[in-house]
């Protein structure tokens, strides 16, 4: 293992090698800045580029352009409260809030920071925990599933702690949207109102631009601000968020780093179920809560780690079982597949140094990735200084061509504009878009396992064992009680320290 490894530090450090790095890592920046255009999207339109490269070659670069896609999508989700990625969705939450204060460099360069750590840890835990982590992955079934998406949608009461109501009512309604198109088990339609093209159901990723950029735009235009936010360039900003970091974010990274890898190794789960469990559980331990949402480091923090540290978790099946945790790993799983090489716990032995290398290259990578950050962040933070006009007409080309792009439709541009339209007036009236946003996303998730639950329960002859016997699941269920009481908790006995304050006054 050990000449693995340190020949994996020789291949990635190769000139060819660290070049294919950096230029992965720009690319896969810019690719995750823009909405629409996913880290899957990036990868998979370089494989074909890796077939006329060295194996070795080709997986160090895809493994660059995820890590970069994953990250990048925090830029724009900060500058202009637009998340590139659906796993930035959380950034916005306080990303947005500290850019309108002014602190826009502040929160780039800590979600370049937490992203950088957040990946080193979940590769870490991919070099060494591969094995066990792979196995746990194997625990968690249908039911498993069901209850870990319904942990995460719990998070909705948190979120939503001024107004738990309207967060339920918007976490609801993501739910219900998630449910146009075929049934995943009879096959039939539902709410498409006997029109063909609602069959297909609601893209997430449209919905997500829609929700996000298309409502910002408008939000843009209404507010007859020149520019966005103000902003001056200042100096020294990465060592000063840095220091920061190391003296009040410890716990904060380490514990959402955890979460990102735990839930990356997850098939399916992803960075968005990930960074909204971690902003929550930050949120829940941190001793004022209240600073959430208001603009502040943590909650990026807390998001940025999560997310990147998946990347690693993800790769841990595709790796040792063949099973992609990921749709990013399912595309680099094919890559592997086209080069010959066979994925699964055997490549460690007949493939070690390619697969060493791989890993090895990830941890590079994350390193570079500050470096590089911090030089393209200098330049997308002058986005500030450009005419909101100008931003405005740019982020409606964008949001058109990243929803277009996923289907090659028109009824995702349509999609889109009806939820950027459902986002700018629903946040007149109080509504969460982050909590509809959940719901879209988590939506199809919980229903897929819910009815193969159901299908084992009816085998077995008992739906209360499947659901509430398995060890993991009752530490779900534990967790969402935990998640969702809380709130009302916290809530009573702040209404009882406000009374007791005024009857002393």
């Amino acid at each position: 293992m050990w000449e693995n490894i340190l020949a994996g530090f020789v291949n990635s450090l190769v000139p060819i090698n660290l070049l294919l790095m950096i230029l992965g890592l720009v690319g896969g920046i810019i690719i995750g800045a823009l909405p629409g255009l996913t880290a899957t999207m990036g990868v998979a339109l370089m494989v074909p580029i890796t077939f006329a490269m060295d194996p070795i070659s080709g997986l160090i670069m895809l493994g660059a352009i995820y890590s970069g896609a994953i990250y990048g999508g925090s830029n724009s989700a900060i500058l202009i409260n637009t998340p590139g990625t659906p796993s930035a969705v959380a950034t916005t939450f306080d990303g947005w809030p500290m850019t309108k204060k002014g602190l826009a460099d502040d929160a780039l360069n800590t979600a370049l920071i937490a992203s950088a750590f957040g990946g080193l840890f979940g590769t870490l835990v991919l070099l060494f925990l591969a094995a066990p982590m792979a196995q746990l992955s194997l625990k968690f079934g249908a039911p498993e599933f069901f209850w870990l998406c319904i942990f995460g949608l719990s998070t909705i009461a948190s979120m939503s702690q001024n107004n738990v109501l309207k967060g339920l009512l918007s976490g609801a309604f993501g739910l219900l949207i998630s449910t146009i198109g075929l049934d995943p088990v009879l096959g039939l339609p539902r709410f498409t109102f006997g029109n063909y093209t609602f069959v297909q159901g609601i893209e997430v990723i449209p919905a997500m631009i829609g929700l996000f950029s298309f409502s910002q735009v408008i939000y843009l235009v209404g507010s007859k601000n020149n520019y966005i936010a103000d902003y001056k360039a200042k100096k020294g900003v990465t060592s000063r968020i840095l220091k920061q970091m190391a003296k009040t974010c410890k716990a904060n990274l380490m514990r959402s780093s955890i979460i990102g890898a735990i839930v990356g190794i997850l098939p399916g789960a992803g960075g968005e179920i990930a960074s909204i469990i971690s902003y929550n559980e930050g949120k829940k331990w941190d001793h004022n809560k209240g600073k959430y949402g208001t603009g502040v480091i943590d909650g990026v923090c807390s998001s940025e780690a999560a997310n990147n540290a998946t990347i690693g978790g993800s790769l841990i099946p595709m790796l040792t079982l063949g099973i992609p945790g990921s749709a990013v790993a399912a595309v680099i799983m094919g890559a592997l597949l086209a080069q010959g090489i066979q994925p699964g716990f055997k490549i460690f032995s007949n493939n070690g140094e390619l697969a060493y290398s791989f890993i090895v290259s990830m941890l590079i990578a994350n390193i570079l990735m500050v470096v590089v950050g911090s030089i393209l962040i200098k330049g997308t933070a002058k986005i500030l200084n450009v005419r909101t006009s100008y931003i405005g007409v740019a982020i409606v080309a964008l949001a058109i061509i990243g929803s277009y792009a996923i289907r090659n439709s028109m009824f995702d541009v349509a999609i889109m504009v009806f939820f950027g339209l459902v986002g700018h007036f629903g946040g007149r009236i109080g509504m969460d878009t982050g909590a509809a946003a959940l719901g879209i996303i988590l939506g199809p998730i919980v229903e897929d396992n819910l009815s193969k639950s159901m299908a084992i329960a009816g085998a077995e002859g008992s739906i209360f064992t499947v659901f509430f016997t398995h060890p993991i699941s009752l530490i779900l269920i534990i967790l969402t009680l935990i998640s969702v009481l809380s709130p009302l908790f916290l809530g009573k006995h702040k209404s009882e320290k406000e009374a007791k304050a005024n009857d002393q006054a």
